[in-house]
């Protein structure tokens, strides 16, 4: 009978090092508040796995953002894992996952099923509402799938995700195009709100196919100063 390898699920559930945070980095109170409302942490409408497996949906995002074997991507929000273990299929052996939430009950879940389907390229990482807490120029893409809407303090997360990324590493970001407290973010806020903190949109496509669009952003410039970021607007009421 062959010997299997005790499951490193406690591995996976370590803290990975070098966060952004540290002694003399700012609070949240250096940062704007954003002017619009937060959806619920709690959202069901994007976790029904067949159904997004039946729409191709992971399929499509990652041919969209370009992963490929090798690369090194976070998955933020990862939730019950639907994203991370296709992403672990997609970077292969040679690749790394991150799998990111702020529950750690939805990681522990997320790391027995990583063990259990032994995807030893993925680690699993604890967040905060306000910071990804990523290893710095870590990262070739960081997604963000279905959660942006619910970041209460996107101006300090954004700036604290900044230095995760490599030197040509995308942000991307899949989104609902409706109101934030209806768990979605209108194109032009998220643009709007990337752009605040230093980071240009380079590309964008509504997918009605998955129900959502898919946009990319990289850091551009200088990171701006906490002090320096102006919020955007608030966003205009839904028609009706």
């Amino acid at each position: 009978m062959e010997e299997r390898r005790p499951a490193p699920l406690l591995m996976l559930l370590a803290l990975a090092a070098c966060q952004n945070g540290g002694a003399g980095a700012p609070g949240d109170a250096a940062f704007p508040e954003a002017n619009r409302p937060v959806a619920s942490v709690v959202a069901t409408q994007f976790s029904n796995e067949p159904a997004r497996e039946a729409a191709n949906e992971a399929q499509v995002v990652m041919d969209w953002a370009g992963v490929r074997p090798g690369m090194t991507v976070a998955d933020i929000g990862a939730g019950e894992g639907y994203y991370t273990v296709r992403l672990g299929e997609r970077v292969g052996g040679k690749g790394r996952v991150l799998a990111q939430d702020i529950d750690q009950a939805v990681l522990t879940r997320l790391g027995e099923r990583v063990a259990r389907d032994r995807l030893d390229n993925v680690s699993i990482k604890l967040g905060a509402p306000d910071d990804p807490r990523l290893p710095e120029a870590s990262f070739d893409r960081v997604f963000m799938v279905h959660m942006y809407h619910e970041i209460a303090q996107p101006y300090a997360f954004l700036w604290r995700l900044r230095p995760a990324l490599k030197p040509d590493g995308e942000v991307i970001v899949v989104d609902a195009d409706r109101p934030t407290n209806r768990h979605g973010t209108p194109p032009a806020l998220l643009t709007c709100e990337l752009e605040a903190v230093g980071y240009t949109r380079t590309g964008f496509e509504l997918r009605p196919d998955i129900g959502a669009y898919i946009a990319r952003f990289r850091p551009s410039g200088e990171r701006p100063d906490p002090g320096a970021i102006r919020p955007c607007p608030a966003p205009e009421p839904a028609a009706g």
